[in-house]
């Protein structure tokens, strides 16, 4: 209180409307947003954007929070043209070594099948002699009991091998699968024929093992 009345509680700080301590020069309060939620939206703030300060107008860099570069786009065509070309080497390669096995493979059931044929054939040049006695034997019809069957049995097994006996009377000579010991003219003749088997053919599928033997009968 003074002598001209009561004192005023404030101070001259407090009358010129400042807090206290807060002088005329200081600059005004300011605060860092670092909440994650963007208040007016209610959305997350991507990571390493800054809320800013009160008052700050400066845009934030969308790239900021990017953690990389953009790519090139020619560096990354020229990596795909040079994989795709990688590709299609290892695909010709690859149709290359299936056609070579496949003509492998297939030399091989050739070949084998011609082993299979060659061997059938020798067995069957050692058995001519015995077939061709068999075969008289059943002409002049000596051929019976035990010995027939067996006979017929042979004869079965050898067919199971593709092996083909042929010639017969009345066949139109062919020079290709006969062979002609004897020729008998007939003037009524108008082809030539085999009128007798001296010895039968034998053949394995188109084959000729040994011609036909025999006699025909034909023009003059």
């Amino acid at each position: 209180m003074t002598a001209d009345g009561p004192t005023d509680p404030q101070g001259p700080e407090e009358q010129a409307g400042r807090e206290p301590g807060q002088g005329s020069d200081d600059k005004p309060f300011q605060f860092t947003d670092k909440r994650k939620v963007d208040p007016e939206s209610g959305r997350p703030r991507p990571e390493g954007e800054a809320g800013g300060s009160a008052g700050d107008d400066a845009e934030t860099d969308p790239l900021a929070g990017l953690d990389f570069e953009p790519s090139d786009e020619a560096g990354v065509d020229a990596a795909v043209l040079a994989a795709k070309a990688e590709a299609a080497e290892h695909l010709d390669a690859l149709q290359r070594e299936r056609a070579s096995f496949t003509n492998y493979r297939n030399r091989s059931l050739r070949d084998q099948e011609a082993a299979r044929t060659k061997g059938i054939e020798d067995v069957l040049t050692a058995l001519l002699p015995v077939l061709d006695d068999i075969d008289r034997a059943r002409q002049h019809g000596e051929l019976t009991g035990p010995f027939a069957v067996i006979a017929d049995k042979l004869d079965a097994s050898l067919e199971k091998f593709g092996i083909e006996r042929y010639g017969a009377v009345g066949d139109e000579f062919d020079p290709t699968v006969h062979e002609a010991l004897m020729h008998q003219p007939d003037p009524e003749a108008t082809a030539t024929t085999v009128n007798l088997v001296i010895e039968p053919g034998y053949r394995i599928g188109e084959r000729v093992v040994r011609a036909a033997r025999v006699s025909v009968v034909g023009p003059q």
